[in-house]
């Protein structure tokens, strides 16, 4: 597979305009130290309240009229989920989501508010089973992350993050899942700034792409392992082939950070920065607030990728 051109990620950022909220970059004096700055892009501002439309609704949007007719099935723990049913209800398109019945209920809920059918299963299930339903229906399949629209649609996040940015802006730190994100966005950051740092960030619990990154090798993790950490939309258990060969490409280091430590910033994002994060999109910002010492540079800027969290449990963070 060929890695995405800046010209495959600007074709992307003209698709979206006007479906994708261009969210700011938001500077943090809360967050300083006197000798690091940070600054937060909050995907978690986006219609479907994570970057995954930006994906979702550009691989929609370039399907022939005769593949628009067969309809789409996709797999998500929740905010592919979203994305998906949301842009095929703008574009006229059936949807059918596969979702593991470990999701959060907003997540179901909101797939199904936007008119996708949703199909619940056992996790082990969910990568499977749309490759069944699209050979015995015709869907069209749309990955979460293995598609090279997939990837340069959420890479329009380093495209703005490069035209937003101050000038003296040397590190961006982006969640790791399935690779998607931290792909498009460190494609879009290398061909357009080349001398900023992009730091990918997962849990300790589902450190797979970290494994697969400094072993120079695609590995997996078991689906139980990746499932016990609280960051949901980052339970991936490898990440994609295309989205490796971006990481080799373009990503200089992947961090990890604790579950505690993805708590804490959840509530400290709700308390300081005035933004509801979920686990997933909070652990870019755990990075910078817990690992300094892993991290090199001074002005930082980390992706907030979605804020679909349960209620109550972002109740439990905020009362700890």
């Amino acid at each position: 597979m060929a890695l995405v051109s800046l010209e495959d990620l600007r074709a992307a950022q003209r698709r979206i305009a006007g479906v994708a909220v261009r969210t700011p970059l938001l500077p943090c004096p809360w967050a300083g130290d006197g000798n690091r700055r940070l600054w937060l892009k909050p995907e978690s501002l986006q219609p479907t309240g994570a970057f995954k439309i930006r994906g979702a609704y550009n691989r929609l949007a370039a399907l022939t009229d005769s593949e628009r007719s067969r309809g789409v099935v996709a797999q998500s723990s929740g905010n592919h989920a979203q994305a998906v049913a949301y842009a095929a209800q703008l574009l006229g398109i059936k949807a059918v989501i596969v979702m593991p019945d470990t999701s959060p209920a907003i997540k179901v809920e909101n797939t199904r508010s936007f008119g996708a059918e949703v199909i619940l299963v056992e996790p082990g299930r969910r990568d499977t089973l749309p490759a069944d339903l699209a050979s015995e229906h015709g869907y069209v399949w749309v990955p979460p992350y293995d598609d090279p629209y997939i990837v340069a649609g959420q890479g329009t996040v380093g495209l703005e993050i490069g035209e937003d940015a101050p000038d003296e802006l040397d590190t961006v730190l982006v969640p790791v899942s399935g690779g998607g994100l931290i792909s498009g966005t460190a494609a879009a950051l290398k061909l357009t700034c080349p001398g900023v740092r992009v730091v990918g960030v997962e849990p300790e619990l589902a450190a797979d792409a970290q494994a697969s990154f400094r072993a120079g090798k695609h590995l997996a993790w078991p689906v139980a392992d990746t499932y016990r950490t609280i960051a949901d939309g980052l339970r991936t258990p490898s990440v994609g082939v295309l989205p490796f060969e971006h990481l080799q490409a373009y990503v200089d280091d992947i961090v990890t950070v604790s579950e505690q430590e993805i708590r804490d910033t959840v509530a400290l994002l709700a308390r300081r920065g005035r933004l509801v994060a979920e686990p997933s999109g909070a652990v870019a910002a755990a990075a910078y607030f817990h690992h300094a010492d892993e991290l090199d540079g001074r002005v930082f800027a980390a992706v907030v990728s979605g804020g679909n969290i349960e209620p109550k449990l972002l109740a439990e963070l905020l009362a700890q």
